[in-house]
């Protein structure tokens, strides 16, 4: 072997092997970002604003117009509503996700991890960690905002865990998209926007915040297959928040949206997950 090709192998660093090292790296990574967050606690409570904003003004606002089922009460709407937003709120945390990484890839962050032996998937899985910990934050306080103006849950404490874990399952697959956008973009700014963008049609071409039903057919066909609908309309069931009246769509998966739920997420996880660690992998390269 040439003193060239030596000195070419001596500066790639070592991978750590076995799945307990990368679990460690992962451990590791998401350690360092959750002390990021308690250090910068506004960025959390900043998080926090935007879906009790949303609580407040469509429960207020727009709770006695639109009509949910048979009902045009505000009681019945706020229970149909709280579905929608925390699915909104665990969708929208991807832009957060997304820009963290383009920081840390614009400050050359990820370049030192890049240089470190250790597992390749090990900084996003754990900055993706970290987000979902924040995510399920927001969560809480967003279920306690939501009881104060007066939502409340019919069902069991078992089915409105498998509710909030579902939410939490969907949030985690849609930070490895806000993941791959914050390695293609080249400044938070950017990942920030591209974040954002494409998630306002996905949540409101669903039944987050009206009824699917009452949709022009070919919105409505968009909205019952939606994956961000069937978490919706899986956290309704399982807390006992459809209206009196309210006629579930015949689509496959408003018939089955738990099943439907956990299968898009999986799907969406698997594939952002291999797609963005193959587009970090070529990054170090």
């Amino acid at each position: 072997m040439s003193t060239v090709s030596q000195a070419a192998e001596a500066r790639v660093p070592a991978v750590s092997g076995g799945f307990g090292s990368a679990v460690r790296d992962c451990l590791v990574v998401a350690r360092r970002n959750l002390v990021r967050m308690v250090r910068i606690p506004e960025v959390l409570i900043f998080g926090m604003i935007q879906p009790v904003m949303f609580v407040v003004l469509f429960t207020y606002v727009f709770g006695g117009s639109i009509q949910v089922g048979g009902s045009l009460s505000t009681s019945a709407y706020r229970e149909f509503l709280m579905a929608g937003i925390f699915a909104q709120t665990v969708t929208f945390a991807t832009a957060g996700a997304g820009a963290g990484i383009a920081e840390d890839m614009h400050k050359g962050l990820i370049d030192r991890f890049r240089s470190l032996p250790m597992a390749r998937g090990a900084v996003l899985t754990g900055r993706t960690l970290a987000d979902l910990v924040q995510t399920a934050l927001t969560l809480v306080v967003l279920a306690g905002v939501a009881l104060l103006v007066g939502w409340r849950v019919h069902t069991n404490a078992g089915k409105v865990l498998l509710g909030f874990l579902l939410l939490l399952l969907l949030g985690y697959a849609f930070s490895w998209i806000g993941a791959l956008i914050g390695l293609t973009v080249r400044t938070p700014e950017a990942a920030t926007s591209g974040g954002l963008i494409w998630l306002f049609p996905l949540t409101f071409i669903s039944n987050a915040f009206v009824d699917a039903n009452k949709m022009p057919t070919f919105l409505r066909h968009i909205a019952e297959w939606n994956p961000f609908s069937t978490t919706v309309q899986a956290c309704r069931e399982l807390f006992g928040n459809l209206p009196p009246g309210y006629r579930t769509p015949d689509a496959w998966p408003m018939q089955h949206p738990v099943l439907a739920s956990v299968l898009w997420s999986l799907v969406i996880l698997v594939l952002f997950r291999t797609l963005a660690v193959r587009k970090y992998r070529k990054g170090s390269a």
